[in-house]
């Protein structure tokens, strides 16, 4: 296994060079040329975080950062996720294995928050959330946010990040910030781009391919088309199980799945008449990942020796399906004032398939007449989670005359539909024996009670099956003013209203003020909200997790409103709520160089969390009052149960530096950037509803080190891009803070140390249309911190080497790669 700590003093050297050189910078702001019809060209302004006229990322009123074409081609990573995560030091994306789904859908979040509370937009319109709930230790524990990979790069003209709250600008899940992706009208070339590349060891071979082609529709219009496909292997970075098998060998695979993405997206218009269009776009796309659950030991119960004498590994096979599709009418009105119509409807579909597995209790079932079965299928579909959104929108604005004073002004109304649905697996994939009847006594080879449902990931049942929405109407309203002309003010008034849970009113107050060209400052104050998501409001399923003590434990997530949480007293879901505050500075002491600091912080109340794993008290217990959980638990025949609450109130703290010089000569260019981010989340309450449970207990320790120090609370992004004649150098360094868990090894808390992660890549341009990169990701082959081998025990005799609940930069080592683009 590689690790980074004998390379310390070389990486410091040259890392302290790729400081003074470092490269591709995540928020160009050099003028360039855009249209419909135009081959694609930098982006130089940004329309996110105001409905007024488009604006430099640098005169806003709240930080926007912008991603341009520019910068997306000189990165290396291909999944959007992990593009976001090496340009923007807000956004994480943080890497995950052995968590079942979330191990082909990872949690994206912005400045330390929650998968869903962060709105993402395609061409400024919501986008659909994902199917699946991130119910495994992993972050965004407990959410089911937006699956941004399946989002095509070859699709992306640029893309726009808010890093302020704007649920009373954009609605619910607006809280952390909201992420605008814009995708490509050009219609004069065809653009071609093919990568390969692997690790350093050897595995996780990747191939991948696009085509992007753009059509002229009669006078004006315009049709781009995106089709892209990508294989990537599976890594495996897990050490010998010293533990379970004798001689020792590897037992797990602990890495990247094996995935298979394709892709196709639409983007339209087709003018009406000189001063209107109709558009459309979207697009479908199929992910597939084979990953794995827990090995089971051969002297396991929840193994069989005669099928399986060595113990097993559960494969876990998924299949993520994903469409959407968005058609509007614009038009231009008198007085410059607009008006748009839309429909967008998005379907996000989950299906898991268990292979290599076994029923044990349809193994050892007793037969008529003696003896046992001795048969299980050793494979079964397990079921699948669904969930679409259809969202019709009603928008207009422009300015208006207000005593000779000149307001913009925009309001619109929005209806919009959710829907949750859950499709229970092949019977074998849940049930206890072929006729499901618990009083019939079937034991495993240790003489235990024989465990029901395919091992690894056991299939949803008809109980937990559920096809369940919701539907809610917004008004809003928003105005912005020129004082003067160094002064803007903006603010916003949004009402909603849901049929599950009743209604919200949020504002927004933004501020700009320029002294001068040189000198700029900004601040805004809002309050926000989050309703609960379907997801969190119907999901339930029973599963396999690790106890602290390493033993593998049937988990019942029971759904709100359902027998379990009843008997615990827990109320049902109502709103998280927010308020969030900013203020920042702007310098421009040179025509090619910026520099813009933002303070901010964002208190959140009723937060919705997963509950603690809530376990039957240990010891004896000679009446049901004196362990009231057990006596609640024990009849549903499972070892532990969580579920959704608004348990704890938590506030976030950050600063946010963003530097940028640009140094031109003739025939080059040297981009300099900067970019620090500081980001501290405090849980700050525990609350409990239940007689049972007091706060500690349905949100313990473990939890808490989670949400606060789960996240990097430092990220920073150091980059140069050096450009002479056809050559183009690219070399970035991100600085990842610690990272911390206990979900497997309370009471101690494991530390996962603070790294530096450079990458580098040279381009070569044989002309304007066809170009060669290649390059590395993680040249200096950083590994996270390994396990601690004698207090984080079993979990490193297991063959856990590096991290697990939490890694931000992933386990796989240096990635290179080499990338053809051509376009005619």
């Amino acid at each position: 296994m590689k690790k980074s700590d004998g390379k310390t003093k070389l990486n410091r050297t040259l890392l302290a060079s790729a400081l003074l050189m470092a490269l591709n910078h995540a928020y160009a702001q050099q003028p360039a040329a855009t249209g419909a019809k135009a081959a694609d060209e930098p982006q130089s302004v940004v329309v996110l975080g105001s409905r007024s006229t488009a604006k430099t990322a640098l005169d806003t009123a709240a930080p926007v950062g912008l991603i341009n074409i520019k910068d997306m081609q000189g990165a290396g990573p291909l999944e959007l996720g992990k593009l976001l995560q090496t340009l923007d030091p807000s956004f994480n994306f943080s890497s995950t294995f052995i968590s079942d789904g979330t191990d082909i859908i990872r949690p994206a979040t912005l400045r330390g928050l929650g998968p869903d509370q962060l709105l993402v937009l395609v061409n400024g319109k919501r986008r659909h959330q994902q199917a699946l709930v991130n119910v495994q230790q992993t972050i965004g524990r407990g959410s089911a946010g937006t699956d941004i990979n399946a989002i095509p790069m070859s699709a992306i003209h640029h893309i726009e990040v808010l890093r302020d709250g704007a649920a009373a600008q954009y609605g619910s899940d607006a809280i952390a910030g909201v992420i605008n992706i814009v995708l490509k009208s050009q219609t004069n070339e065809t653009q071609l781009s093919t990568t390969v590349g692997t690790t350093s060891e050897g595995d996780g071979d990747l191939i991948s391919g696009s085509v992007n082609k753009g059509f002229v529709i009669g006078d004006g219009g315009y049709l781009n088309l995106s089709l892209e496909g990508r294989r990537r292997g599976e890594t495996n970075r897990a050490g010998v199980d010293t533990l379970r098998v004798n001689p020792p060998r590897v037992t797990q695979r602990i890495g990247d799945s094996l995935a298979k993405d394709a892709y196709l997206w639409w983007n339209a218009a087709v003018p009406m008449d000189k001063d209107s269009e109709l558009y459309a776009f979207g697009g479908v796309s199929k992910r597939t990942g084979d990953s794995a659950g827990f090995f089971r030991s051969a002297g396991d119960g929840r193994t069989v020796p005669a099928v399986y004498p060595n113990g097993f590994l559960p494969n876990i096979l998924t299949t993520v399906k994903d469409a959407s599709f968005a058609v509007g009418y614009r038009r231009d009105l008198a007085n410059e004032w607009k008006f748009d119509m839309s429909v967008n409807h998005g379907r996000s579909e989950l299906g898991f398939h268990e292979r290599n597995s076994i029923n044990v209790s349809y193994w050892y079932e007793p037969k008529p007449g003696g003896g046992i079965y001795a048969q299980s299928p050793l494979e079964a579909d397990t079921g699948k989670l669904k969930f679409d959104q259809t969202t019709f929108n009603a928008d207009i604005k422009g300015p208006l005359d207000l005593g000779g004073k000149k307001v913009f002004l925009a309001t619109g109304f929005e209806y919009r539909t959710d829907n949750y649905a859950i499709e229970a697996g092949d019977p074998v994939s849940y049930q206890y024996g072929r006729t499901n009847n618990p009083a019939i006594k079937i034991f495993d080879q240790t003489g235990g009670i024989a465990a029901s449902g395919a091992q690894g990931f056991p299939g949803y049942t008809p109980s937990t099956a559920i096809d369940e929405g919701r539907h809610n109407i917004a008004l809003y309203l928003d105005a912005e003013h020129n004082v003067t002309d160094k002064l803007l003010v903006a603010g916003a008034l949004r009402f909603e209203k849901y049929s599950d849970f009743g209604n919200t009113t949020t504002g927004k107050l933004s501020m700009r003020y320029d002294p001068s060209r040189e000198v700029g400052f900004r601040g805004s104050v809002s309050t926000g909200f989050r309703a609960p998501s379907v997801q969190q409001k119907f999901y339930s399923s029973v599963s396999t997790n690790l106890n602290s003590a390493g033993v593998l434990t049937e988990t019942l997530t029971a759904r709100e409103g359902s027998a379990v949480t009843r008997a615990f007293g827990i109320a049902p879901l109502k709103e998280e709520t927010s308020k969030s505050a900013s203020i920042g500075m702007i310098l421009r002491p040179a025509k090619n160089f910026s520099v813009t600091g933002d303070l901010y912080r964002t208190d959140i109340d009723d937060r919705i969390v997963f509950s603690s794993n809530i376990a039957p008290e240990s010891g004896p217990c000679p009446t049901a009052a004196a362990c009231p959980i057990k006596a609640i638990l024990d009849p549903l025949k499972v070892g532990q149960a969580q579920f959704f609450t608004n348990a704890i109130a938590t506030t976030t703290k950050g600063l946010d530096i963003v530097a940028e010089h640009t140094t031109r000569w003739t025939g080059s260019t040297l981009v300099l950037s900067g970019q620090l981010g500081f980001n501290k989340t405090t849980v700050t309450e525990r609350n409990s509803q239940s007689p049972v449970l007091s706060g500690t207990q349905l949100f313990d320790d473990a939890q808490v080190t989670l949400i606060e120090r789960g996240q990097p609370r430092q990220h920073h992004v150091i980059a140069a891009d050096y450009t002479t004649g056809p050559w183009n150098l690219n070399t970035r360094a991100n600085y990842y803070g610690a990272v911390q868990g206990q979900g497997f090894t309370a009471p101690f808390i494991q530390t996962w140390e603070a790294k530096w992660l450079v990458d580098m890549s040279v381009r070569y341009s044989f002309n304007k249309r066809m170009s060669l990169s290649v390059g590395a990701s993680n040249i200096f082959d950083t590994y996270p911190t390994e396990w601690d081998k004698t207090k984080a025990f079993p979990f490193p005799q297991l063959g856990f080497t590096h991290c697990w609940e939490t890694c931000p930069i992933g386990i796989n080592g240096r990635q290179m790669y080499a990338r053809f683009d051509l376009a005619f």
